[in-house]
């Protein structure tokens, strides 16, 4: 399902987008397939490839741009993407009322603080409570509001026991899932002793990993911290640092005193920018307010030839297909062919979840044909 050839582009680091500007002249032009002989060598040197276990896979720099990835749009812009997060903190510091508040918004759409929410549906796996007392903490933080799409569960298999079944056949009867909560990891992993290897860690979390890149969707596993101090707050995640690093990303929700309202909440991932972001918690309703972020949120500035596609295809002409000269000519735009189509090929994640236009760049007998769709 993922890493496929030919369909819409993954959603990429905020660090990486940011650095590929449009390029406006290519002094090489890389010649594109079009013949039906051309097509059948190129499947035979695949299939050798792909059928000798001793060879190493790779693609060259010029194949990764002419291949079009499935993308994975953010769960919340800018704080929570694809892949699998720890969320680590004291005992009863707030971390469970804190993915109550992620879950209800991802499961409604509604905006968390200053972040988009994508709406999809979400399993919240509360291994530590019971029905009675998530009742009572929802009604209390967001009244009688519900929702269809936010699942709980309070007992699940262990992960050497069946729970990625269990996870497998809830996003197949709920395709639109794009976040899982396990709250908590103790309560999943495998039995042993209480002394867990680096190896052991990065084990379990890359099991875990690679159930949310297979499905494409967020997996955010509530941990505790160490009591020891640290200068670096992510250090004092319990266990190895197996744990975090093989997971995408970590929020560490700590407070100065255990009495304090008003807590921070540290963020690092490879698809976001580190942050820090000042929390205060509503004591009435329990909700934990946004009041201020150590720093901005950087945002990407507009692409100029994604805008104009943006423009080109619209309600009034939905769909669009033809070569890249043909589409360099409708859009006007100071770019070669081939140059335009490994542009939007790397970039058609964002063509999709900025404009809602979908980018397909196919191979037929009579060449590459480019199609754009209105979704």
């Amino acid at each position: 399902m993922y890493n496929e050839k030919e369909k819409t582009a993954r959603k990429t680091s905020v660090g990486a987008d940011g650095g590929q500007p449009i390029q406006t002249n290519h002094n090489e032009i890389i010649p594109e397939p079009d013949t039906e002989s051309k097509c059948f060598e190129d499947s035979i040197v695949q299939t050798e490839r792909d059928s000798n276990p001793a060879n190493l896979s790779t693609v060259t720099m010029r194949e990764l741009y002419e291949t079009v990835y499935q993308s994975r749009p953010p769960v919340i812009d800018g704080l929570l993407y694809s892949g699998t997060y720890l969320l680590a903190g004291a005992p009863k510091v707030g971390k469970s009322f804190f993915v109550a508040q992620l879950a209800y918004h991802v499961s409604t759409g509604k905006k968390l603080w200053e972040y988009e929410a994508h709406q999809g549906t979400v399993l919240y796996l509360a291994l530590e409570d019971d029905y009675q007392r998530l009742q009572e903490r929802m009604f209390r933080m967001f009244g009688v509001e519900g929702t269809d799409k936010l699942h709980f569960a309070v007992c699940a298999k262990r992960l050497d026991d069946g729970l990625d079944g269990q996870l497998e056949k809830f996003v197949l009867e709920h395709s639109d899932t794009n976040l899982i909560i396990v709250d908590t990891l103790q309560k999943i992993r495998e039995l042993g002793g209480e002394a867990y290897s680096y190896a052991e860690d990065y084990q379990i979390v890359g099991k875990l990993k690679e159930f949310a890149d297979k499905k494409g969707l967020c997996l955010l596993i509530v941990h505790h911290t160490r009591k020891a101090q640290s200068n670096d707050k992510f250090e004092m995640i319990s266990g190895t640092t197996g744990l975090l690093g093989c997971a995408d990303g970590a929020f560490i929700l700590h407070k100065e005193k255990r009495t304090d309202s008003a807590a921070i909440l540290d963020v690092v991932g490879r698809d976001q920018p580190d942050q820090r972001i000042h929390l205060v918690r509503d004591e009435e309703r329990l909700l934990w307010g946004f009041d201020h972020a150590d720093r901005e949120l950087w945002k990407e500035p507009p692409d100029p030839l994604l805008a104009k596609v943006g423009g080109f295809i619209t309600s009034g002409c939905s769909t669009w297909r033809g070569t890249a000269t043909e589409l360099v000519s409708a859009l006007g735009a100071d770019i070669k062919p081939n140059a335009l189509a490994m542009r939007l090929n790397v970039r058609a994640g964002r063509l999709l979840n900025d404009y809602h236009i979908k980018y397909e760049n196919t191979r037929s007998h009579a060449g590459r044909i480019i199609t754009l769709t209105l979704v």
